[in-house]
Formats: C-alpha cells, sequence, structure tokens
C-alpha cells in the first residue's frame, strides 16, 4: 500500500525559506512521476512542481525562480525547497505520485495523481 508522509511546513516570514520533505513507504519514486500541490481555503489544490519519470522538471509560474523540486532516491523521499516566500503562498501543501506516466504539463494536473499524503501547512506573514 502506497503512503506518503509530508513534513517540514512551518510559519515563517515573508521573505523566508522552508524545505518540505514527502517520505514515501510501500512505493519506489525511482522512474515514477512525483508532484508538490498546494490549496488554500480559498483556491482549488494547484500544482507547484513536478518531475516526470524521466527526470523533466516543471513549475508554476507563481513559483519558477523561488522553489526548486528534487529527489533522493536512496531515502525514497521528495524534496521542496521553498526560497523568497510570500504571503501569498501560505496553503496546505500536498505531494503526490502515480505509477502512470505523466508527462507535459499534466504533470501539475492533480487530476493525473492516485496517491497523495496527508500535507503539511506553509503559513508566511508579511
Amino acid at each position: 500500500q502506497v503512503r506518503l508522509v509530508e513534513s517540514g511546513g512551518g510559519s515563517v516570514q515573508a521573505g523566508g525559506s522552508l524545505r518540505l520533505s514527502c517520505a514515501a513507504f510501500g512505493y519506489s519514486y525511482n522512474n515514477n512521476p512525483m508532484g508538490w500541490f498546494r490549496q488554500s481555503p480559498v483556491k482549488e489544490r494547484e500544482g507547484v512542481a513536478g518531475i516526470q519519470d524521466d527526470g523533466v522538471v516543471r513549475y508554476a509560474d507563481s513559483v519558477k525562480g523561488r522553489f526548486t523540486i528534487s529527489q533522493d532516491n536512496a531515502k525514497n523521499t521528495l524534496y521542496l525547497q521553498m526560497n523568497i516566500l510570500k504571503p501569498e503562498d501560505t496553503a496546505m501543501y500536498y505531494c503526490a505520485t502515480d505509477y502512470r506516466r505523466i508527462w507535459g504539463p499534466d504533470i501539475l494536473n492533480r487530476l493525473f495523481y492516485r496517491y497523495w499524503g496527508q500535507g503539511t501547512q506553509v503559513t508566511v506573514s508579511s
């Protein structure tokens, strides 16, 4: 059974940094698509960053140049390094994955993922 567990969320001031982690159990990230998503009370769940099974990464325009997605296959863990955080980055952040191939812009589309973590809250104050 696939289980994803996020950690690393918290409260920071604008301009600060956080690193989110997503550990996988009963599953291997190797050669599978992975993504980070976020959801706030006023917005639908949106894709933030994703890695295709061939290693190609894609970011939402709102986070380009500030966020970096990476993976450590040895630790079976996905990361999201978030720098220069803004109040509008405040949201619950989720990691997701699937066994099926997800390419191109679909890597940021929540509808293509079947396995999700429980989320970790990020709050950025001005």
